[in-house]
């Protein structure tokens, strides 16, 4: 088997993550988590390391949850929107971010406004801060890359046009967390929702969302704590105002153990873009039209064959030759009236790709279309 499906879920994982999850599960409950017994919390402990991998000061502002849809719904149905409100967004959202302002606009009555990319997924600068002075926006949300190309943004011009204009500014990190770099305070990001699972090589089931000190959501979720359980509200402070019932222990240890071993083995960034750029190339060589950002990107190659469904390349080089990829509109559906095609076959590596295994899915797709 071939894996290129990292921007859907890392995989493999260092080993260390398994044996972390084994061992959170295996041992006596409530040892490591809010109220336990014990001064370990590895709630506390994957806050602290999250903070210094995203630019925060203080871990207490990252409120963790299941995955990053999870805390892009905290941060938009938490903000303080009203009927008539302006959101600012961009054509190449995740439905994370798409499908909760949808239902703002139908029950709340906010404004949306979509501002189309670049041909590769990228947003302009200049036209997302005419966009700002021209809606005056409460609200303005972007992804730091495309879920779809791998096209980055430059998350600090952005954030800071947002903030001139008056905007808040949520910034979606789920492409690019333990990929590039984020420094969010630096940035001046009021939230950024991230995801464990893909480029930060933890289990499935966590994430979080960091919120800006002074800046207050109204829980989206509310329930036990495991702390000042005589008040009839969450409590006022972060980041138990955020989080509700129990959390997924075995991931956070998971997580944890992912975030160790990465600092301890920092990914060959370069390499990896290398390994990118020859895929690209080769694909183009086979007859694909490639979607190619120029500059900073993620490990993502999108492409089309002319006359061919991406379904069926996508059967074509599962059954033939192994390789996990995926095809569709990888729920970023709104990008492809700006990219100019229907659908895609997108291949996402990672830091464990290998020269051979991009040369073998050339091969694959060139054999697939011979």
């Amino acid at each position: 088997m071939i894996y290129l499906n990292n921007g859907a879920t890392s995989w493999p994982k260092p080993p260390c993550v398994a044996e972390a999850v084994w061992r959170a599960v295996a041992s006596s409950p409530g040892a490591a988590h809010r109220g336990g017994i014990e001064n370990f919390d590895v709630f506390d402990a994957a806050r602290e390391r999250l903070a210094r991998l995203l630019g925060v000061s203080s871990p207490s502002n990252i409120a963790l949850g299941p995955n990053a849809t999870y805390a892009l719904n905290l941060a938009i149905y938490g903000f303080p929107l009203s009927g008539g409100d302006t959101v600012l967004t961009t054509e190449a959202e995740h439905n994370s971010v798409l499908r909760p302002l949808s239902d703002l606009s139908r029950r709340v009555g906010i404004n949306v406004v979509y501002l189309e990319t670049d041909e590769t997924g990228r947003v302009s600068t200049e036209l997302w801060a005419e966009a700002l002075e021209r809606h005056s926006p409460r609200l303005a949300v972007f992804s730091h890359a495309s879920n779809v190309t791998g096209a980055a943004n430059d998350a600090a011009a952005l954030c800071a046009a947002a903030k001139a204009a008056g905007a808040a500014v949520l910034v979606d990190l789920s492409q690019t967390a333990g990929f590039l770099p984020v420094d969010l305070e630096n940035w001046g990001a009021d939230m950024a929702a991230f995801t464990g699972h893909k480029y930060l090589l933890g289990p499935q089931g966590t994430g979080g969302l960091y919120v800006r000190p002074g800046l207050e959501l109204r829980p989206h979720l509310t329930g036990g704590t495991g702390v000042m359980s005589d008040l009839d509200h969450m409590p006022d402070e972060m980041p138990l105002h955020l989080e509700a019932g129990t959390g997924n222990e075995p991931g956070f240890h998971g997580l944890l153990a992912a975030l160790d071993w990465a600092e301890e083995n920092p990914c060959d960034v370069p390499a990896v873009l290398e390994l990118l750029s020859a895929l690209r190339s080769g694909l183009a060589a086979a007859g694909a039209r490639v979607i190619a950002p120029e500059g900073e990107c993620t490990p993502v190659v999108s492409f089309t064959v002319p006359g061919v469904p991406a379904s069926e390349i996508g059967y074509m080089l599962s059954e033939g030759a192994g390789i996990v990829c995926r095809t569709g509109l990888h729920c970023a559906p709104r990008v492809f009236r700006c990219l100019g095609v229907p659908e895609t076959v997108r291949l996402s590596l990672s830091r464990f790709t290998t020269e051979l295994e991009v040369e073998e899915t050339v091969a694959a797709l060139s054999a697939a279309l011979s």
